[in-house]
């Protein structure tokens, strides 16, 4: 009897500690995922995939079990399964990519919101996007965004802007992590300086957003997440190098402190130390640049959860660009032509959930920036301090979705121009009101007003309405107005006149700029019944501008003339994206725009300057899995823009001809934890001075010694200057580098 009940304990023993074995592979199409998070729920086994997509959790008891498998990028996926005896189990998992039309966005409407529930149009851009054609900036990165327009301003120092729908620069609002610390000095110099490492998305909104951002966010805006230390990478890196001589490096470091606290280290080193003159003007095609970003970000972890997190970022940049045999020496005299730029900046972010009950959130930042420039002989130093603090409670009461805040923004400018006799010092107050109303179960109501007070230009009030008719999963509309003002910024809009012999007047003491704007928006989503994906987003908008202040450079080419206008200025147009995911490898986002950007005038209705009329822009991608390889070809395409030309007999054409930079990259990533890239840039070697005579005008005397005026200041011809023209770098509207190759290596260690 004993040895009868000892083999029942030994048999029910064995059967109940009967182990087995779960494994299996992680792919993508095909193609293995290496270091794919695989978490067996409700135990301890977890582990992550090796380089060929494959893992195995072994010592598993019977029972019932849910696994799930994660990746960055990718849409997590779950599966139940059976444990019996001690059966070994096969579970491959194959893995769908993240569409970014189910993101969480926060810039439309100041709280995270699916983007497919927002009412206003937000468009996300992730890193695996900008990989596709890797930049030493966000400011290039931009270049394959359909209607967003990294543009040039000067054939010199390469400064430049961002354009929205063809809006020059000054119209476009530059966040980072939803503080408003890019404007002014550093919408020209310091644009450049935001490196890719500290990346975890980018968020645009096209047409007016001052209702919630106020000034600046006229034409649209652009804002830039940074990643959450929490889900970064322990270590990564990304280098690279092109044929032209420029390298740049990335590099990422995440840290714990202890158990309150995640630490995230990003730093950017960017160096071009190699004249150029391929168009054989003496002129430097390309700025010389050294330039290092360092950034930090601490996540704080409280009790409550609730969030508190700060971030600060150090830039400094020496860049020059002139006259081949240029040396430090030269700087500011009148011997050799050079533009030589000092940049320091620091900036300071942050944001503390207050310890309430309701939900409240204090965001803050903080930048100080100086410039010690030379153009040629003329210096230009300039400090730019910006502060600003944001209040908001957010409070749901019963279908209302309620958002209060009140917001106060400091603005410190000065510089040794005759244009700043004194420092412009601004305190701009401002309170707001959000009210997303669910009126049922398919439509939303979006109502917001704001309220800014400006002691150079007093009350300042900036209304807006968004309606989202969700028809069903896959059909959405929306439809939004509002209102938008933009307080005069004079630097922003006269650093033409510092590089070049054109003298900027200022006719009457300017008033801000106010738009009316109205867009209508379609999202449709389209699943085949083999599994392709097709995204199509397509928006019409209309914008009305009273007060605007657009340089003049027709009625006298020795000037850039500033005054309010005496009459309107309107941007309209359609534009669609198409995302397309195919079950072959193949990915393909297209996009195309069709605007037109005019201002009238006395009844004269007159195409705006460096506007394009139609763009378009490409990423296209193909997976060859057994061969590890992934291959880009990226590209955009510009209509024809009318450029500043400096008078009757210049010889340079008044428009640009429809141009285009296409880029190929491949990507080897069979080694665990590595990605090995090379490819070219500007496969077609456009370049703007194909077709034209020359560039810059009177690159031969950059410093007019040689140039005759007559008694009221206008130039003469002269056998020496036949088209009496004055040194001008400003006929710019795309990039001067032709062809290059470029060869590149990341390592992630997650």
């Amino acid at each position: 009897m004993k040895n009868i009940i000892l083999f029942f304990c030994i048999l029910i023993n064995t059967i109940s500690f009967a182990q087995s074995t779960i494994k299996g592979k992680i792919t993508s199409q095909d193609m293995p995922l290496q270091q794919a998070n695989i978490v067996l729920k409700n135990t301890k086994n977890a582990t992550i995939s090796n380089e060929d997509g494959s893992y195995s959790i072994k010592n598993i008891i019977s029972g019932n079990y849910e696994m799930v498998v994660s990746y960055t990028g990718f849409k997590s996926q779950r599966k139940t399964i059976t444990v019996i005896d001690s059966i070994d189990i096969i579970l491959d998992f194959d893995l769908k990519e993240n569409n970014t039309l189910d993101e969480v966005v926060v810039t439309g409407t100041l709280k995270p919101v699916s983007r497919l529930e927002s009412p206003v149009p937000v468009e996300v851009y992730k890193p695996t996007f900008f990989k596709k054609n890797p930049t030493a900036n966000i400011f290039e990165a931009l270049q394959n965004v359909n209607g967003v327009r990294p543009q040039l301003n000067c054939n010199v120092c390469n400064t430049g802007d961002i354009h929205i729908n063809g809006l020059e620069g000054p119209y476009t609002l530059v966040l980072i992590d939803g503080m408003p610390i890019v404007s002014g000095l550093s919408t020209v110099y310091g644009l450049s300086g935001i490196p890719n490492s500290l990346l975890e998305r980018i968020e645009i909104v096209k047409g007016p957003a001052s209702s919630l951002y106020g000034s600046e966010a006229v034409g649209g805006l652009i804002n830039i997440i940074t990643k959450d230390p929490k889900n970064a990478a322990i270590f990564s890196a990304d280098a690279f190098s092109t044929s032209w001589g420029e390298a740049n490096i990335d590099l990422g470091f995440k840290a714990n402190v202890g158990k309150s606290a995640s630490v995230l280290t990003g730093i950017n080193y960017f160096n071009y130390s190699n004249p150029i003159d391929n168009n054989h003007d003496n002129f430097t095609d390309v700025t010389l640049q050294d330039r290092i970003s360092v950034f930090q970000k601490w996540n704080f972890n409280r009790k409550s959860n609730k969030l508190f997190s700060m971030a600060g970022r150090f830039f400094y940049e020496d860049r020059w660009g002139g006259e081949m045999q240029w040396e430090k020496k030269y700087r500011g005299g009148d011997e050799v032509y050079g533009e030589s730029i000092y940049t320091k900046r620091w900036e300071l972010l942050g944001a503390y959930e207050l310890p309430v009950s309701e939900k409240m959130l204090f965001s803050f930042s903080y930048t100080d920036h100086d410039q010690n420039s030379v153009y040629g002989n003329i210096p230009y130093l300039a400090k730019q301090r910006i502060g600003f603090g944001q209040l908001t409670w957010d409070k749901k009461l019963n279908n209302h979705d309620l958002l209060f805040g009140t917001a106060i923004r400091y603005q410190y400018y000065d510089d040794n121009t005759t244009a700043t006799t004194k420092a412009d010092v601004n305190w701009i107050p401002s309170v707001f009101v959000q009210d997303e109303i669910n009126l049922a179960e398919k439509h939303k109501l979006l109502l917001g007003a704001r309220y800014d007070y400006n002691n150079n230009h007093g009350s300042i009030f900036t209304p807006r309405l968004a309606y989202k008719w969700k028809v069903n999963d896959n059909n959405i509309l929306r439809f939004n107005t509002g209102t938008g003002f933009r307080i005069v910024n004079l630097f922003t809009e006269e650093h033409a006149a510092l590089t070049g012999s054109r003298d900027v007047i200022v006719l009457e003491e300017l008033k801000p700029e106010r738009s009316y704007n109205a867009n209508l928006n379609y999202l449709k989503k389209i699943y085949t019944k083999n599994g392709n994906f097709i995204g199509w987003e397509t928006t019409a908008w209309y914008t009305y501008f009273t007060n605007s202040i657009i340089p003049d450079y027709d009625s006298n080419p020795n000037q850039i003339i500033y005054k309010n206008l005496n009459g309107h200025a309107v941007t309209k147009g359609i534009s669609t994206n198409i995302d397309m995911v195919f079950n072959n490898g193949l990915k393909m986002i297209l996009g195309a725009t069709f605007m037109d950007v005019s201002k009238t005038e006395n009844n004269i209705r007159t195409r705006q300057m460096l506007t394009e009329k139609f763009t378009g822009t490409w990423a296209i991608s193909y997976r060859l899995p057994k061969l590890f390889l992934d291959i880009d070809y990226t590209g955009n395409v510009y209509g024809p823009m009318r450029l500043p030309l400096l008078g009757a007999l210049d010889p340079r054409k008044e428009y640009s001809p429809t141009w285009s930079i296409q880029n190929i990259q491949f990507t080897y990533n069979k080694l665990k934890n590595f990605e090995i890239y090379l490819g070219i840039k500007n496969l077609l070697n456009w370049t703007p001075n194909k077709g034209n005579p020359f560039i810059i005008a009177r690159a031969d005397d950059p410093f007019d010694k040689n140039v005759q005026f007559d008694t009221n200041g206008n130039v003469q011809a002269t056998p020496d200057n036949p088209y009496a023209l004055t040194f001008d770098p400003g006929y710019v509207y795309g990039p001067n580098q032709g062809i290059r190759s470029f060869f590149g290596l990341r390592y992630t260690l997650k």
